[in-house]
């Protein structure tokens, strides 16, 4: 156990480095020139200002920014373009509305990021507590969608959903109706779902840049594994029927389920692996007269758990997980030849793990699990079964 945590606080002492990938990306200068490079990736949460970039890996960091930047994005993720917008940055803080209905503009120049891009584009700007979305068709200016909280006194408050005119007038399609638009919300998802309708309904060439960060969100990986496992029984008052079994080498098997998150540039992950795992194991016993003992312990497991990785460039990453082990044992005991059998009950224990995983395909893994009592409907019983498994892993999906 000592060695395991170890390991995993060593691997989360990783320098940012790993944190952070440099992705092959461009930029286009106030030159109208591109310029390819490797963009520092950070997975902005706010619209940035500002970017970091290198040439190549052993060419020297530089920075860009907005006043020099007309464009830039990062392959197969994200694309920015600079705009000079009116721009609403009400709040939409309760304590902080006002009671104007109409919204206040201000002309800046920003970094829009691109959502989805056809005839009619969708961009977003976070920036804090301002969300804002804004649009164009064909050439045109970019516009907000306009929304905006007020009170009409201390006790009530109501909304300006102009932006649902301003859809209604824009995304016309035989496949688009006043009902479809009157239950959109002013949120990303449902606008990306109506600016992707409207682009496919005018056959339009489309990208959505959100369904390319979304399209690699589910893993479905098969792993078998090497156990070395441990497994002991103690007896309160009998010391004579104490069994200490040898530790044996087994094998299972599982199949992985992953659900990455979409945040925080898919660092962390949900994982269910159904299990499959046999433990048997013979040794002879001697009291008054030898006798033999035999230990059976079959058992599907069903770990449910989170992931955390660490990237270290476009290819490679290590991670680590801690999973909660739900149990369910069959056909399993402890066969006395003399003594009264013993039936082993399915627990619940804790496991943790850390591994390397190549190009989202293969993948190996040292997982610990804690030691648990299968015993535990006994009252002058004890056991102690542990286990540490080397999984390795193939994705299929």
């Amino acid at each position: 156990m000592k060695n395991i945590l170890i390991l995993l606080i060593s691997i989360l002492s990783i320098n940012c480095y790993s944190q952070i990938t440099y992705n092959k990306g461009y930029f286009i200068n106030n030159s109208d020139k591109k310029i390819d490079c490797e963009i520092k990736n950070i997975d902005w949460k706010n619209n940035p200002t500002e970017f970091e970039y290198r040439i190549s890996e052993d060419k020297e960091l530089k920075t860009a920014s907005i006043a020099s930047v007309k464009e830039f994005g990062i392959y197969k993720y994200s694309k920015y373009i600079r705009s000079n917008v009116d721009i609403d940055r009400s709040s939409n803080r309760i304590e902080e509305l006002n009671t104007h209905r109409n919204p206040v503009f201000k002309n800046e120049e920003l970094f829009l990021k691109v959502l989805v891009e056809g005839n009619a584009n969708l961009y977003s700007y976070n920036n804090t507590d301002v969300v804002r979305y804004f649009y164009s068709k064909e050439g045109s200016d970019i516009e907000q969608l306009v929304y905006k909280r007020y009170k009409i006194n201390q006790e009530k408050i109501a909304e300006n959903v102009t932006f649902r005119q301003q859809l209604l007038n824009n995304l016309k399609c035989q496949h688009i109706s006043s009902k479809d638009i009157n239950k959109t919300n002013y949120g990303k998802n449902k606008l990306i779902k109506l600016f992707v309708k409207y682009n496919q309904c005018e056959n339009s060439e489309l990208i959505d840049f959100e369904n390319i960060q979304k399209k690699d969100l589910f893993n479905l990986t098969f792993r078998p594994r090497i156990n070395s496992t441990s497994f002991s029984v103690d007896n309160s008052r009998y010391n004579s029927t104490d069994s200490d079994f040898n530790t044996n080498i087994n094998f299972g098997f599982g199949i992985e389920a992953e659900f990455i998150m979409p945040f925080n540039k898919n660092k962390w992950s949900v994982i269910i692996e159904p299990t499959y795992n046999k433990y048997k194991s013979k040794i002879e016993l001697t009291t008054q007269r030898i006798q033999s003992v035999e230990a059976k312990y079959n058992s599907i497991e069903l770990p449910i758990g989170i992931r955390h990785y660490f990237f270290i460039n476009d290819d490679s990453k290590v991670f680590v997980n801690a999973s909660t082990i739900f149990d369910i044992s069959y056909n399993s005991n402890v066969d006395y030849e003399i003594s009264t059998d013993l039936n082993i009950i399915s627990t619940v224990n804790l496991a943790f793990g850390a591994g390397y995983k190549f190009k989202d395909k293969y993948s190996i893994e040292f997982r610990y699990h804690l030691n648990k009592d299968v015993l535990d409907n006994y009252t002058s019983w004890y056991s102690t079964f542990g286990k540490l498994s080397l999984v390795l892993g193939y994705s299929i999906f």
